[in-house]
């Protein structure tokens, strides 16, 4: 993680750009909306900017700008001195440059520095932005990265080596268009340069915009030398289309498997394994193919994910066994536990140490104590349970009534046959059992045998008798 490059006496401001509607994408929804693992675009650029040392964010919208603010602010991204500026018309990068400042302090006297980023370059780092910080020592600093097909870009013309201008693609000389230097237009600004600059940027005369590029132009023609950091194409690209959007999430994904199995997890499967950013995963982990891990999900040290396990903020400790094709959401799994294969984790569920959950169960609101087992097709809502409890194949909990949800309790050492319901609300008594194929409607005290089985009668030769009737049924018919 980069060190703050603000100070107290230079304070740093961010403006981030976001207001386009972005039509390429064919979408219903602002484009800053889409998501790459589980992170909306607008988030990942909002999500640089605390370590950087920004104290106050200008969010620019304009397209669906209530929608934007409001999944920014749903996020849980801290977001320093987050405010939003509104650009109503889409006029240029300087003219939406110009929307944020009156929600900002008063940049030609508060000194300081700008970062101008956008919301639709996901995979820009903070590595990359702290360097521009660092090396911009007079007014201007950029960021620019070379291509092999620059087609469409702004080109970075040099003198002498240095940056001397920016010419949009249909303004190149056929020697300009020769350059494969681009803009990435990622800026670090002397606030109050900003602020003059800004007077004077004019209106393009081909799209009647106005461009944030000419301060370029304008840095030089004063004297002023503008830093340039050189950054790969990946990490300055720019989502327009799906087709973008799709291969910006597959670098970003690689980024985020290189750097758990650089921390010393094994990932069989790269190819189909998807891990979202907040996800933290312990040393010694192992991860199979089809695995998906997404929100705030905390892995321990030595658990093994098997196959086709999607956890969605999970907590799993050290030593956990998940079988192939758990499913867990919200819930939280002990020491040694074993889930699965098969099983399903709702929301508010946790598992004590050693607990056991097995094929086709499902829990719901539940706690299953140290070294409890429901090993295969069973419903257990609403309920808390005990240590070394057995829960029988195909066991209920009725916890709905139609109106509300009722708690079942089941306390240390019971056992639970195959088969039974437990009539919620309801409470098993310390060391008692449930006979297999029992209804359970009152509480079983400690220590009780609960059996509400209709007598066996057994009719001798009545099978065979049977059969003949149906099979002359069967043959009338």
């Amino acid at each position: 993680m980069s060190a703050s490059v603000s100070t107290a006496s230079s304070p740093l401001y961010a403006i981030v750009l976001a207001a386009g509607q972005g039509t390429r994408m064919r979408s219903g929804k602002a484009k800053v909306l889409h998501k790459i693992l589980g992170r909306t675009m607008v988030d990942c650029s909002l999500s640089l900017l605390a370590p950087l040392g920004v104290q106050k964010t200008a969010l620019v919208l304009g397209h669906q700008a209530a929608d934007v603010e409001a999944a920014v602010r749903a996020s849980g991204i801290a977001v320093p001195g987050l405010t939003v500026a509104i650009q109503a018309e889409q006029r240029g990068t300087a003219d939406a440059v110009r929307c944020a400042l009156p929600v900002l302090p008063d940049l030609a006297t508060a000194g300081g520095r700008v970062l101008i980023l956008y919301g639709d370059t996901p995979l820009l780092t903070e590595d990359c932005l702290a360097e521009l910080l660092r090396k911009t020592t007079g007014k201007l600093g950029m960021i620019s990265t070379t291509l092999s097909d620059p087609h469409g870009y702004g080109r970075l013309v040099r003198q002498g080596g240095k940056a001397h201008k920016i010419v949009e693609h249909k303004d190149c000389t056929p020697e300009e268009l020769a350059i494969c230097e681009v803009n990435a237009g990622i800026y670090v600004v002397d606030a109050a340069f900003l602020v003059d600059s800004l007077t004077r940027v004019g209106q393009s005369q081909a799209t009647h915009e106005f461009y944030l590029t000419t301060l370029v132009e304008l840095a030089t023609a004063s004297g002023e030398e503008v830093a340039v950091v050189s950054a790969s194409p990946d990490e300055v690209m720019g989502v327009n289309d799906r087709q973008d959007l799709v291969a910006a999430e597959a670098i970003f994904r690689t980024r985020i498997l290189r750097r758990h199995m650089q921390a010393g997890v094994t990932i069989h499967d790269p190819a189909t394994t998807f891990i979202e950013p907040g996800v933290v995963l312990g040393r010694d982990c192992e991860l199979y193919s089809g695995v998906s891990l997404r929100g705030k999900t905390r892995i321990g040290e030595g658990c093994v994910i098997d196959q086709g396990c999607v956890l969605t903020d999970v907590t799993v400790e050290s030593g956990a066994h998940l079988k192939p094709y758990t499913v867990a959401a919200q819930s939280h799994i002990g020491p040694r536990c074993q889930v699965g294969p098969f099983s399903h984790l709702r929301p508010d569920s946790r598992l004590h140490e050693e607990a056991h959950v097995g094929n086709f169960v499902e829990l719901k609101k539940t706690e299953l104590g140290k070294r409890s087992k429901a090993n295969h097709l069973a419903y257990l809502g609403d309920s808390t349970i005990g240590s070394e409890v057995n829960i029988g194949c195909g066991t209920i909990t009725c916890n709905y009534d139609g109106f509300a949800k009722h708690q079942t309790i089941i306390e240390d050492g019971v056992f639970v046959g195959s088969d039974s319901q437990l009539v919620a609300p309801v409470r098993l008594g310390q060391g008692s059992i449930v006979a297999a194929g029992t209804t359970v409607t009152r509480d079983v005290p400690a220590g009780a045998l609960a059996v509400t089985r209709v007598p066996q009668d057994n009719k001798l030769e009545a099978a065979d008798k049977l059969r003949a009737r149906f099979r002359a049924r069967k043959a009338k018919s």
